[in-house]
């Protein structure tokens, strides 16, 4: 079901022209400008697919390329990431079943043939961390490729409708979709800025004294983008926890909902039980609200909530009730969620018997936390250390975001969990960074680093920046 009114989103005017995708043929209404699975989800199809050995069904759980949950042959061609993949009239769109294998007639890439793009810097991501490395390193006078897989620039700052905390300067009370609208605007206007999207950056090589970034755009073209530094912005991806029907349609992480209901005007579902009080769980809890859905609960297995107070006694205030030492046991549904079974947990964490909670719910959202995206990172060969307080694996670098490998620097999430505040800083930071490792910055930038880690600094210094500060202990290297 697609939304039609919005306290604070306007989906009349984004949604492009009215075009017809058949699915399993049948025909599906769409816009352009959206992907295939919001239409999708917008016309109630929520099972992409069925695994090919236990045949469960599957749906989306990450809207943003990064898992395979998606994964629906679309014109013949299988494994097609349905969740980035904008629609296009008349495509044939089928779910996966068996085994997926290329039709006969299928045209194998040109590879030889690859678009060959050249700059000074390649930044890979076009989040809040990528935006901000592009227009600094711009200005710092380095020609900039600067590359996402999405189709528009943003990263998760276009799903934010919250305004940010902090000082001015960080857009303190500028909601995140704003944000998002101003950074690509000035990245748009610097002509040293050369921008692709939906093009995904598959292999990063060191190559003589050249960084070569293998990317493929539109999930068909070759191309090879050459630099003399690489910037790493490629974000993070939902975590997943274990517990009985996980892999159900209808349980989804909480970014995926957010894409759902704030970038295409898609409701997820009617009911909702989020798992995780964190501040993910308690701002996605208020955008469901105020998109019409109704959440049933919130589920926390700490004693306590993680996010900030403010967040919590908005939405007690709204009447979710907010269940912390609570975990889920178990989804159930034959096809998709149609209820989720929580209990309390001991200090061991182990359910206590007899406090079992049902909640008839139709979508379970998943806030359990991010783990850095290092993909990349790791198989050109930078060294990893496995952090828990930033999130899991990432790279080891200096204070100016350079890795172990020189020219190569790394920014915003991928380097460890924290906000958009401080993927832009960061990213600012290794922006810079990269234009003086290439001498296209004069020294006089080098003020610019300092001020931007000052203000990092400061905005680390409150309680939610102290398990983060041990963690920078663990990689940040001089």
């Amino acid at each position: 079901m697609r939304l039609t009114e919005h306290p604070v989103l306007d989906f009349q005017k984004k949604r492009g022209r009215k075009i017809t995708i058949y699915f399993e043929g049948q025909p599906v209404e769409a816009y352009e400008g959206e992907t295939i699975v919001m239409a999708l989800h917008a016309a109630g199809i929520r099972v992409l697919g069925y695994s090919v050995h236990k045949h469960r069904p599957r749906g989306l759980f990450c809207a943003i390329g990064k898992c395979s949950s998606c994964l629906m042959t679309v014109n013949g061609i299988p494994n097609v990431r349905t969740c980035i993949t904008l629609v296009e009239e008349g495509m044939d769109i089928r779910m996966q079943q068996e085994k997926p294998i290329l039709p006969k007639n299928a045209k194998p890439p040109e590879w030889r043939e690859a678009e060959k793009v050249s700059g000074d810097i390649v930044i890979i991501g076009g989040g809040p961390a990528g935006l901000m490395a592009a227009i600094n390193a711009a200005d710092a006078g380095a020609k900039v490729i600067l590359l996402d897989e999405n189709p528009m620039l943003g990263g998760q700052l276009v799903k934010q409708t919250h305004k940010f905390f902090g000082k001015r300067e960080q857009f303190a009370g500028v909601r995140g979709i704003k944000i998002a609208e101003i950074l690509e605007e000035e990245v748009r206007k610097r002509e040293n800025i050369e921008i692709f999207l939906e093009t995904s950056a598959i292999m990063l090589l060191q190559d003589g004294d050249e960084k070569l970034v293998v990317g493929v755009r539109k999930n068909k073209e070759l191309v090879e983008f050459r630099g003399k530094a690489v910037i790493v912005a490629t974000g993070a991806m939902e975590k997943m926890i274990p517990f009985e029907g996980n892999d159900l349609p209808g349980v989804y992480g909480a970014g995926a909902i957010q894409t759902l209901m704030n970038t295409y005007g898609v409701k997820p579902g009617d009911r909702v039980l989020i798992v995780g009080a964190g501040n993910v769980g308690l701002i996605l809890a208020y955008q469901l609200i105020q998109a019409g859905v109704e959440v049933r609960a919130i589920v926390e297995a700490m004693p306590k909530i993680g996010g900030y107070f403010v967040h919590a006694a908005k939405v007690r205030r709204l009447g979710v009730p907010i269940l912390t030492r609570h975990t889920i046991l178990r989804a159930e549904g034959k096809e998709k969620v149609e209820r989720a079974v929580v209990a309390q947990i001991d200090e061991r964490w182990r359910p206590i018997p007899g406090t079992e909670k049902v909640f008839d719910v139709d979508v379970i959202a998943l806030a359990v936390g991010l783990r850095p995206s290092i993909e990349l990172l790791h198989q050109v060969g930078c060294q990893i250390k496995y952090v828990p307080e930033l999130g899991g694996h990432v790279v080891i670098r200096d204070s100016r975001m350079e890795t172990t490998i020189r020219g190569i620097f790394v920014a915003g999430d991928s380097a460890g969990i924290e906000e958009a505040t401080t993927a832009m800083l960061e990213g600012k930071i290794a922006g810079i960074a990269a234009a003086l490792e290439i001498s296209s910055a004069s020294p006089e930038w080098l003020k610019e680093i300092e001020k931007a880690q000052k203000e990092l600094d400061e905005f680390r210094a409150g309680p939610f920046g102290r398990k983060v500060l041990e963690g920078i202990k663990k990689v940040v290297v001089e």
